[in-house]
């Protein structure tokens, strides 16, 4: 026996009723997509997001664990701290943070941070070095002590060229 095609319901124009396969197909997409949720939900990870839990709000931090803030700074011939975030060369906190383990391992990358800001900021005084710094916050049950460190991660000396901003 051939399926009867789908008849326009008579009440409303221009909708059609759903035949048996196309329903069919339906449920078979959800359960199948529902099926990965529970699985990533199980077993996953933030690299099968959106069928893994994304750690950053599906878990919580330890209350006793210190805050830990990563900046970017130039340093110019005086001595003097420029803040290299934001709009200042064109790069977000945490696009920074997550090439934090590839620039540990090529800090030379760095240089291009300072070749950013003398395009941007052609007046400014040229940078003769670029750091990675973090800076710690101490907790105590969730709450700040007031205790706070430094450590520079990453100190890299910028060669003359990008100090003038050519590559």
């Amino acid at each position: 026996m051939v399926p009867a095609p789908p008849v326009p319901d008579p009440g409303k124009p221009g909708v059609l009723t759903l035949s048996p396969t196309g329903r069919r197909a339906r449920l078979a997409a959800t359960a199948v997509v529902l099926a990965l949720l529970l699985g990533g939900t199980v077993w996953g990870n933030d690299s099968e997001f959106p069928f893994g839990p994304f750690r950053m709000y599906s878990t919580r931090a330890d209350p006793d664990r210190p805050v830990v803030s990563t900046r970017v700074v130039g340093v110019t011939a005086d001595g003097d701290q420029v803040r290299l975030s934001g709009g200042e060369v064109g790069l977000r906190r945490a696009e920074f943070e997550g090439q934090l383990p590839r620039l540990v391992d090529e800090p030379e990358l760095l240089g291009l941070l300072a070749q950013s800001y003398a395009v941007h900021h052609p007046g400014a005084e040229p940078l003769v070095a670029v750091r990675v710094v973090q800076r710690r916050h101490a907790l105590d049950d969730g709450r700040r002590t007031g205790e706070v460190t430094e450590s520079v991660l990453i100190d890299h000396t910028v060669a003359a060229t990008h100090q003038e901003g050519t590559p």
